[in-house]
């Protein structure tokens, strides 16, 4: 072969190549689109729709039905009033929980960073039952011990609904405070000022951006949260609760849809106000910094030592009645030993349960697929589709988990549809459950494939790699301890889950979290005790065995709860 032939040969060659590579990048594009417009955009779309379908054609007439309605605006006030109420305790005693165990000296912090995270191991009501065994009628505090508390109603709602979204509030905000330059503070010491003062001029202002995500996650999660209210609220009834009881109770679909819609309100707000002010955020350690290093203080640290085993032996005694009414025999009118309601002689069994295990697993593979593709296509293709495939990647964080559920309930219940087959799956669950979470899974996976080199892609390209082996032999290698800890992120998340999947199981495809539900509405507290202990076991049970696989790997610093 002549030099011109093997040079036209070699150059056919590149444009076929990169012709190749472009289709690949294009497919993986299309692949990880389509799942998202069906299963997230188009839900979301019947909402929308659906709000402004009336017996009389399209219209706004259950808009004007609604917001006509006295009720209804009385709704609005409890749940802003309450979400309001439980953001700030949450978020307030989460900053200075996060800022014990970072900036202080107090013993056994291993020991306080993961109880205070035992909440997120069971479904949300469970912070409510405690609080019913600890101070309802017959809770230990009225029946025992002769007081006279009144937890039902509005302060109950808001105390269980601030233990259940203080983890939450704390993880972020123990990533605000645990870096910082102490070339900042050392200067303000020389200049006199106060611990006071440095905290008011320096710490907070830091962390000021913690705050605002913390503000923005724990509302979003207070003012839909679905199960507290239904298991404490009494005659307190938030937009929430009133979703349910429209299409659950009444089925009124348009009237949910509705209220769906002005759930969506606040979620949004919120989320563009954090984006605003996560937007002016600017880099608090360069490459001159200096870590802070904590310096024993004995006044402080015995005032913050205080402060945080108080705290924790808190959260922990609500989780630890459930788990001892699970072994009493009726509480409160006989206390002793058994283990009668671990044989779960209830309706379905203990079906519900294994029900919740297949479908968790199941997310966690699927999610794990989805999500991975869609970092993957988003942070290492740069094509037509990768834009608005960021987008909506995070839509869901702004979405709550039953305005995306009653979505599914409209879209995918209605027969002209041809996904209509999937309803009353446990497929459609797990779809459901894969989107709910996925913006949260996105930007765990986004994050770490943003922290790997370009270089590495580059050495692929040059060596002759194609897209797909450098993604299956440099990206995903690098990538895979991410992946298992998003998969744990998605097992964990679907466990607990009530307000998204609550329209969709049915007596077939039962899960654990919504028998929880319905035996406490039902009066059957040990049996639901009994539930959330499973749950909240199995939870652990896998966090366990994944951290022993990542130790053996030799991947001992990946974090398994974000």
């Amino acid at each position: 072969m002549s030099t011109a032939a093997a040079r036209g040969a070699q150059s056919v060659g590149r444009t076929a190549g990169w012709a190749s590579d472009r289709s690949i990048t294009m497919g993986l594009s299309v692949l990880a689109a389509i799942p998202i417009l069906l299963f997230l955009l188009l839900p979301l779309t019947g909402i929308l729709l659906r709000g402004f379908e009336t017996p009389t054609g399209f219209g706004i007439g259950n808009f004007t039905e609604t917001f006509g309605a006295e009720r209804f605006w009385r709704l609005v006030l409890n749940s802003i009033s309450m979400s309001l109420t439980a953001t700030l305790a949450a978020v307030g005693l989460a900053y200075f929980y996060a800022y014990a165990l970072q900036r202080a000296a107090i013993p056994f912090k291993p020991f306080l960073r993961i109880a205070v995270l035992t909440p997120l191991f069971a479904p949300s009501l469970v912070q409510a039952q405690g609080l019913i065994l600890l101070l309802g009628r017959n809770g230990v505090f009225n029946r025992f011990l002769g007081f006279d508390i009144d937890i039902y109603g509005f302060w109950g709602t808001a105390i269980a609904n601030a233990l259940y979204a203080f983890p939450y509030a704390y993880l972020i905000l123990s990533a605000a405070l645990a870096v910082a330059d102490a070339r900042i503070y050392e200067s303000a010491e020389t200049l006199g000022a106060g611990p006071a003062r440095i905290f008011r001029d320096v710490t907070l202002p830091a962390t000021r951006f913690g705050l605002a995500a913390a503000i923005f996650v724990v509302f979003t999660l207070v003012m839909t949260d679905f199960g507290n209210p239904m298991v404490i609220g009494g005659d307190f009834s938030v937009l929430a609760t009133e979703v349910y009881n429209q299409v659950i109770g009444q089925a009124q679909f348009g009237l949910g849809a509705v209220i769906g819609i002005v759930l969506l309100v606040p979620a949004i707000l919120a989320k563009l106000i954090e984006k605003r002010i996560s937007s002016r955020q600017h880099a608090l350690v360069t490459a001159q910094s200096k870590p802070l290093e904590v310096k024993p203080s004995r006044g402080r640290d015995l005032a913050f030592s205080l402060y945080a085993y108080v705290i924790v032996s808190l959260i922990l005694s609500v989780l630890v009645i459930v788990v001892v009414a699970s072994f009493v025999r009726l509480w409160p009118y006989n206390m002793s030993f058994t283990l009668k309601h671990y044989e779960f002689d209830v309706q379905n069994g203990t079906a519900p349960l294994w029900n919740s295990v297949g479908v968790s697993l199941a997310t966690a593979i699927a999610g794990v697929a989805i999500t991975g593709l869609t970092a993957i296509v988003v942070q290492k293709f740069r094509n037509p589709l990768t834009g608005p495939l960021s987008l909506l990647a995070i839509l869901p964080a702004a979405v709550p988990g039953m305005v995306l559920g009653l979505g599914y309930v409209l879209t995918f219940n209605e027969p002209a549809n041809p996904l209509n087959v999937l309803y009353g799956s446990f497929a459609l669950i797990v779809i459901l459950s894969v989107y709910y979470n996925h913006a949260h899974a996105f930007l765990i996976s986004s994050t770490s494939l943003k922290q790997i080199g370009p270089v590495f892609d580059e050495a692929s390209t040059t060596l002759g790699g194609s897209t797909l082996t450098t993604l299956r032999k440099v990206t995903l290698p690098l990538l895979w301890p991410t992946l298992l800890g998003v998969g744990v992120f998605y097992f964990m998340r679907t466990m607990v889950s009530l307000s998204a999947v609550i329209f969709l199981v049915t007596p077939s495809t039962q899960l654990a979290a919504v028998s929880v539900l319905q035996l406490s509405d039902r009066g059957a507290v040990n049996q639901a005790a009994a539930f959330s202990v499973c749950i909240m076991a199995i939870v652990i049970g896998c966090l366990l065995i994944v951290r022993a696989i990542l130790w053996l790997a030799g991947a001992k610093n990946v974090t398994l709860i974000r």
